[in-house]
């Protein structure tokens, strides 16, 4: 069984994998460029929360979107897996919040905690959409959203280099994807080669659950759909677990 993966790995897979988006064969005209993601062996999260108070794996997968949510053009496949580029090096330049918060993944393995994914892509591989759900202490988990809160909000841009010689540079801009200005998202905008990459992350809480979620799409700089499917995704997980988003307490989870 994989190791889980705590909210700062998460958000920093999803990163990286909205800059691999970039930096991928687009010339080749590939359906879908091979997305590198963190290894989910990351941050050693604290002691777990006594057995009954977090939900459970299959709590969790109810609480994901399905491909029939986001509608008929998109497909589920199996979530990106891969390594750093650089031999384990950060990838991430430009940005020494978000640099920080890469190199917080250290090469010992989590404990496990209740952890499900999903990925799904549309008509030639854009868009792409992103969700996990992973459970673990509240107290870590205030934690880890002040961390990435503050990454987000002191990052303006961030070079990735895949690591032969391709980069681009994003342009990071702090948004307000669902219903809370306060749940901490951004924009990232590029380009290569001509083609405009265009992404958005935010994350989310539920009690002892943190949602990562990740938009990415080529040759379009509308945030509709990114804003649409992450507010069914927040709604989605509020109405499974039982727990209003943002909340750092919750009832006992239910589906």
């Amino acid at each position: 069984m994989s190791h889980s993966r705590p909210l700062l790995a998460l958000t920093a897979a999803a990163v990286v994998t909205v800059a691999t988006l970039g930096t991928a064969d687009l010339a080749a005209g590939s359906p879908r460029p091979p997305a590198v993601t963190v290894q989910a062996a990351a941050v050693r999260a604290a002691q777990a929360a006594p057995a009954g108070q977090l939900p459970t794996d299959a709590q969790l997968r109810t609480a994901l979107l399905t491909a029939a949510e986001l509608g008929p053009e998109f497909t589920e496949v199996p979530p990106s897996t891969g390594s750093s580029p650089s031999g384990g090096a950060s990838p991430v330049s430009g940005c020494d919040a978000l640099r920080a918060l890469l190199a917080r993944q250290g090469a010992e393995p989590a404990p496990q905690q209740p952890h499900q994914e999903v990925e799904f892509e549309g008509p030639g591989g854009s868009p792409l959409v992103t969700e996990s759900l992973t459970a673990e202490d509240s107290a870590k988990l205030t934690g880890d959203f002040a961390t990435v809160t503050e990454a987000f909000a002191n990052c303006h841009s961030l070079t990735f280099d895949d690591g032969t010689g391709t980069s681009v540079t994003f342009t990071v801009t702090p948004i307000t994807l669902g219903e809370r200005p306060d749940a901490p998202a951004v924009r990232l905008d590029g380009i290569l080669s001509g083609v405009q990459l265009n992404g958005y992350i935010g994350i989310e809480r539920f009690g002892p659950a943190a949602l990562s979620y990740g938009f990415f799409q080529r040759d379009s700089g509308s945030s509709q759909l990114a804003s649409l499917y992450y507010r069914a995704a927040v709604a989605k997980a509020e109405r499974t677990l039982n727990v209003p988003a943002g909340s750092e307490t919750a009832t006992t989870a239910t589906v």
